[in-house]
């Protein structure tokens, strides 16, 4: 996957968001929350989806269909919001 936005990771207030950088926080005005599973996915963002969910099916005790399910409707919120293509 390729990101068309740079974004940094923080944890502000015990919560993992995503806080845009550079000419990114100039066409995104907020921020993405997410949980672990999120920042795990978001740590491997470039990678190619495949790689992502053996990556993901290596890290947690988790059922390839539910981790299809969640990888892709993680990588559809951020499509939504055009930070990945």
């Amino acid at each position: 996957m390729k990101l068309k936005k740079k974004f940094l990771v923080r944890d502000i207030l015990g919560e993992i968001v995503l806080v845009p950088i550079g000419k990114s926080d100039e066409s995104f005005n907020g921020m993405v929350t997410m949980n672990e599973f999120g920042k795990f996915i978001w740590d491997n963002i470039e990678k190619d989806q495949d790689e992502i969910l053996s990556l993901i099916l290596d890290e947690y005790e988790v059922e390839k269909s539910v981790a299809e399910k969640d990888l892709d409707e993680f990588l559809e919120c951020l499509r939504k919001v055009n930070i990945i293509e």
